[in-house]
């Protein structure tokens, strides 16, 4: 009886090992578009443009109706692929957009240091074989001048068609700040460019915008049946899968679409969007109908494009061992498109401006539905390692593994918070949003704007003067919170912390 029980025993043991032993690490597929605002998706609630794909993707995932970003894609990058608060790197904005001087303002680095860790990294020591296509914009055109920091003045970039960067750019020891340095395994179109339109000396004004080939990005290698980035950057996408369908992979997909410039997918979608009806509810297609129009064709190619991507998974029994994201790096450009439902665009602090569209679909794995949890993009990375299963990661991450909630488990409650401590559209300032509340603190003068997102989404009503439990509340949070991080404060600031 004894052996009996002793054989069983062997037998559940090398079942435990063996089922462990199969249980493979997913892939993870992560879609970020450039500049695509909360509502410019049907699954968001827009009926002008045009997503059917995502739509029916956004049906069977776990949409986040409150998924936020910074501003700008400067710092929502930094931030997604370090998992850190933008005061430890350093990068409040696109240098570029920066204005004031270095006494109300600390004026923002574009290089990401060496001494941050990008998700590519330990993905890669667990086994992940991983490619960056698109944008990367984590790395200035003249890393080696970002030593003298805090600056005296806002960073600045070589002309559109100036190469003379180049050269430096592909050393060693500038690659360290490159896709290759940060872990992934293949980069196609990844450089400090914030639009294709730089490798064209007539930048915005170019026929083709970067967009239609020739690409004129010397990351990407020119092929003969090139025609549309978004295009080539999907071929690319699909091509690496299919090289490593047959071991854990990472796609980090960044489209620079639809970001400026505008530059229409088609004559015959763009004739479509001229001649449709404007939507009463977003405002969308009332005003600037030309450049909403080929926006909306941009828009349209990243749905067609993303299908591709679930189509291939689909043809290739991937789809219940991948996780796909989807998602923005900031809102809208407000050259581009508008909501009536949002206050603010890209570059402000409020929702139109930080909160963007967002879903993960895990087929057999996720359940659909909506949830109005409040995610950022920081917790991606501790996600991603949590989905890798890597447990002994060393360094600080700010987010928060969004595993849970994906699983249906409990997450507890939190408070977000932002950092920018230069101008663009809005003067240096900290945010909170915790709850339905949203507190805005302006850090030179210390004034305070408070809303409750729940009642007003738009944010029309400052309830500071009016709330003064609830101001006095979150206000003590976003101080202690700067002080126990010792979080840098422009030089004129009347703020203690």
């Amino acid at each position: 009886m004894d052996n009996i029980k002793r054989v069983i025993q062997v037998c559940i043991c090398f079942w435990i090992f063996t089922s462990c032993a199969q249980q493979k690490k997913p892939n993870i597929i992560f879609i970020m578009a450039d500049d695509l605002g909360w509502q410019d998706v049907g699954f968001m609630g827009s009926n002008w443009f045009e997503t059917p794909n995502l739509d029916a993707l956004a049906k069977e995932s776990l949409v986040f109706t409150d998924a936020y970003m910074y501003p700008t894609c400067s710092p929502s990058r930094t931030a997604l692929m370090t998992g850190k608060q933008s005061f430890r790197t350093g990068v409040y904005n696109v240098p570029v957009l920066e204005k004031g001087d270095n006494q109300h303002n600390i004026f923002s680095r574009w290089t990401v240091g060496l001494e941050h860790i990008m998700y590519a990294q330990p993905l890669k020591e667990a086994g992940y074989k991983s490619i960056h296509l698109g944008k990367w914009h984590v790395v200035g055109p003249n890393p080696k001048e970002e030593t003298n920091y805090p600056f005296e003045k806002p960073l600045n970039q070589p002309a559109n068609g100036n190469l003379d960067w180049l050269h430096e750019h592909q050393s060693a020891e500038i690659q360290q700040y490159y896709p290759i340095g940060k872990g992934f395994d293949e980069n196609v179109g990844g450089t400090w460019w914030g639009d294709p339109a730089r490798g064209y000396v007539e930048g915005y004004q170019s026929e083709s915008g970067g967009y239609e080939a020739p690409f004129k990005n010397p990351f990407i290698e020119d092929k003969k049946d090139d025609e549309w980035l978004t295009d080539r950057l999907t071929n690319d996408a699909i091509d690496f899968i299919k090289r490593n369908k047959n071991e854990p992979f990472f796609v980090n997909l960044h489209y620079y679409a639809p970001h400026r410039p505008t530059v229409p997918r088609s004559e015959e979608q763009y004739q479509k969007f001229l001649n449709k009806t404007p939507d009463a509810v977003t405002g969308q297609g009332e005003k600037r109908l030309e450049e909403i129009a080929g926006y909306a064709t941009m828009i349209a190619s990243i749905d067609e494009n993303v299908k591709r991507i679930f189509d291939y998974l689909d043809e290739q029994g991937l789809r219940e061992n991948t996780i796909v994201v989807f998602t923005s790096d900031n809102g809208f450009n407000g050259l581009q498109s508008n909501t009536n439902v949002l206050r603010g665009e890209k570059g402000t602090i409020y929702e139109g401006g930080i909160r963007v569209p967002a879903f993960v679909n895990w087929k057999g794995n996720v359940t659909a539905g909506v949830l109005e949890t409040p995610i950022c993009g920081m917790d991606y990375f501790p996600t991603f390692l949590d989905l890798a299963q890597v447990k002994n990661h060393i360094g600080v991450l700010d987010g928060t593994s969004i595993v849970p909630l994906l699983k249906n488990k409990p997450f507890k409650d939190r408070a977000l918070f932002w950092h920018l401590a230069s101008t663009y559209k809005n003067p240096p300032c900290s945010i909170i949003r915790k709850g339905d509340w949203k507190l805005i603190q302006f850090l030179n003068d210390g004034k305070v704007e408070l809303y409750n997102l729940k009642e007003d989404l738009k944010e029309t009503e400052n309830l500071a003067d009016i709330n003064k439990t609830k101001t006095a509340e979150l206000l003590s949070e976003l101080t202690t919170w700067r002080k126990q991080n010792n979080v840098p404060l422009p030089p004129v600031s009347i703020l203690e912390f």
